[in-house]
């Protein structure tokens, strides 16, 4: 497998006579579930405008990682498809993806492509991936209970702290009833806690890793001032009945019925809130300040079997281009790619759209060949810690956070 990846940096030597640039030519491209719609409308648009033509084949999320297992082990893999940003430095240190470290240097915007997906699809100094679809952890506040609690509908958090003074009053005043709560989060979903509890400790300056994603972090300062906090809220009431049970499926779907006064969200449901809500949107924080983003979402790369990677490559560098940016992702309210872009004249009508995109250069996607089996596995060891550090025995954090770095390290 690792062969296949092997030494042609540019990609080139690939391609049929012929082959090369828009000619006419069909890729193929595969991309999960989770990212359907925005696939659909770059390929879409590119198809219409171009020769060469892209057939996009969906998978269900669940299934797209065994897919890809099972493709690149019979040499069937598709001329391009995108991955969990997460995922990507196990794909690229197995020789899945081409490198195009050439292609990519010759980019004039090169730079100011998302720097989390860049360093996630870079391996020994060679590029591998572009940023495909981005999505951030930022948090929501519905004002018009801010304004029934009697709270500056204009002012969300700016410290973790706040957050948590803000959730509390939201339900203190206006939760009786049952229907309203102060905030609410995925308490029994270990990649929502990676998602939304994480930024505040790099927004304090902290980390949850080593930088090789060898050694956990998680059972130190400023990760058990966040957990305490969020443990002092579901303490009081203010989380809902349900966060921790919640699993993952239905976590975002409270926030948008006006049950809620302020929650850490994805940045894509902005675009599908109800058009009559009125939603402010802050900045992750940490317990006393700073900002930041889980920066999540798809990268793409060529496959290491394409027999038409400048093809691929000329969809690709597309994707990432003024009018791919602009013109599809941005006019959707969609994450751009490049951080030279944040200010279009689609995202400039909506300030709240214009913060998002500012956050692409300040977040952060960690870094683990061996993230899914230690963080999102419902079995593994983190989500266990987590529980214990929210709801359970406080105690019990160091020796789980033992068994983090021992599943990092298998």
């Amino acid at each position: 497998m690792s062969a296949c990846g092997g030494g042609d940096s540019g990609g080139k030597g690939n391609e049929p006579t012929g082959a090369g640039g828009d000619a006419g030519v069909t890729i193929s491209m595969w991309t999960r579930a989770a990212t359907q719609a925005q696939s659909e409308r770059l390929v879409e648009a590119y198809n219409k405008s171009h020769k060469n033509q892209v057939k996009l084949t969906v998978i269900p999320t669940d299934n797209y990682q065994p897919r890809i297992a099972a493709a690149a082990g019979a040499k069937q893999l598709p001329d391009v498809f995108a991955a969990d940003v997460i995922f990507v430095p196990n794909y690229t240190s197995q020789g899945l993806f081409l490198d195009i470290t050439d292609r990519v240097n010759a980019l004039p915007y090169k730079d100011k492509l998302a720097p989390s997906h860049m360093k996630l699809g870079t391996l020994d100094g060679k590029s591998y991936t572009l940023p495909h679809t981005l999505d951030l952890s930022v948090w929501f506040w519905n004002k018009d209970l801010y304004k029934k609690a009697g709270l500056d509908p204009e002012k969300g958090p700016t410290t973790l702290k706040e957050f948590a003074q803000q959730a509390t009053t939201v339900q203190e005043k206006l939760g009786k009833d049952g229907k309203v709560h102060g905030t609410f989060f995925g308490g029994n979903c270990g990649g929502c806690y990676v998602f939304t509890f994480w930024p505040s400790v790099w927004a304090a300056g902290g980390q949850v890793m080593n930088a090789d994603g060898t050694e956990s972090l998680n059972d130190r300062s400023p990760m058990t001032d966040v957990f305490s906090i969020y443990r002092g809220l579901y303490e009081k009431g203010a989380t809902g009945p349900t966060a921790k049970e919640e699993q993952g499926p239905t976590w975002t779907g409270f926030f948008p019925k006006g049950e809620i006064g302020v929650m850490p969200m994805p940045s894509t449901t902005l675009g599908s809130m109800p058009a009559d809500m009125k939603i402010g949107v802050a900045p992750i924080a940490g317990p006393d300040g700073g900002e930041s983003t889980f920066v999540g979402g798809d990268s793409v790369g060529i496959s290491s079997t394409t027999e038409h990677a400048d093809a691929a490559w000329e969809f690709l560098s597309w994707t990432v281009s003024d009018e791919a940016q602009v013109e599809v992702m941005a006019k959707n309210k969609d994450v751009l790619a490049r951080t030279d872009l944040a200010d279009n004249k689609y995202s400039a009508e909506d300030p709240r759209v214009v913060l998002i995109n500012s956050l692409v250069g300040k977040g952060q996607t960690p870094y683990a060949l061996r993230f899914g089996q230690t963080f999102n596995d419902p079995q593994g060891p983190w989500l266990r810690l987590a529980r214990e550090a929210v709801f359970g025995d406080t105690g019990k954090v160091s020796l789980l956070n033992t068994e983090i770095t021992k599943s990092l390290q298998q």
